[in-house]
């Protein structure tokens, strides 16, 4: 392909007790048009990360070329120019996976220009620019994923997810920053929290593809989300609230957005939702897409 688009999903990663190692693909996208040209690189950008303070590069150091360079090099094409048109819908820096999905929009930009469709080393190559797999994973196959790292090497499983769930992302108008909430982890955690936090994940897993009436005990977490409060304070207060009325609440990622996973499509009006911007957001179970222009 010389001219094509690629559409690439959110995602929320964790859902709870499942660090780094749950991810979930939703209903919102970035589109990246492509084309090849003779020379050079002309980067666009539209919406999110164009103009003012939230400026993203339009050189060789934007994320989307750095993919594309990167799974381009590792697949021996060769690409004589690029004119990137980058449309971001998902937000920066709420938790809601944008960077996986500007790397999973590079890496199936370069498979499509090698003329290949996306395989297992497609995930290596998303996760090796996060440092793990889960949100690159879901973006890039849609569904729910089960990622993990062996031996510096990234894989991930798609599971279909129940038809009833119906995910609500409440977004703020505050960022977040991964590398800073990670700093707030302890570098052990106790036994028990650890063994709460194993069994609540595979809960999970079966709770999300199987049986949505226990998501709430499923979401529960010891392992991460209350050592990171003191940076998303209205945050926690939320996903606390939504738990207390039945709400199977997490937050997506490493925040500040709230992911409520829900069968009705409803926050309950008792809860407080000021300073969030609430939609609900359908699991998108086909990942990264690449179509013709």
């Amino acid at each position: 392909m010389t001219s094509f688009k690629v559409t690439v999903p959110a995602s929320s990663a964790n859902l709870g007790p499942g660090f780094d190692a749950l991810g979930l693909a939703l209903g919102l996208h970035d589109v990246v048009e492509v084309q090849v040209i003779e020379a050079g690189l002309k980067v666009e950008v539209f919406d999110a990360g164009a103009g003012g303070v939230e400026d993203v590069p339009t050189d060789e150091t934007h994320l989307v070329v750095r993919a594309i360079r990167h799974t381009c090099e590792r697949l021996g094409v060769r690409v004589p120019g690029l004119h990137l048109r980058c449309f971001n819908k998902i937000p920066h820096a709420r938790g809601l996976g944008s960077s996986a999905a500007a790397v999973v929009s590079g890496v199936a930009a370069g498979y499509a220009l090698a003329e290949r469709e996306p395989d297992a080393e497609a995930v290596q190559l998303a996760a090796e620019f996060e440092g793990h797999a889960d949100n690159a994973a879901a973006s890039l196959l849609g569904g729910l994923v089960i990622a993990w790292c062996e031996d510096g090497r990234f894989s991930a499983e798609r599971l279909t997810v129940h038809p009833s769930i119906r995910p609500v992302v409440a977004v703020p108008g505050v960022k977040s920053s991964t590398a800073a909430t990670r700093g707030l982890l302890p570098p052990q955690v106790p036994h028990p929290d650890a063994a709460f936090s194993a069994g609540r994940a595979a809960l999970a897993v079966h709770a999300l593809t199987c049986d949505p009436a226990v998501l709430l005990p499923a979401t529960a977490d010891r392992l991460h989300q209350h050592y990171r409060a003191s940076a998303y304070p209205a945050t926690a207060r939320l996903v606390r609230e939504l738990r207390d009325a039945g709400v199977a609440a997490t937050v997506s990622g490493a925040g500040p957005t709230v992911l409520a996973l829900t069968t009705d499509g409803i926050i309950p009006g008792s809860v407080g939702v000021e300073g969030f911007v609430v939609s609900e957001l359908p699991v998108d179970p086909v990942g990264v897409r690449v179509t013709p222009r």
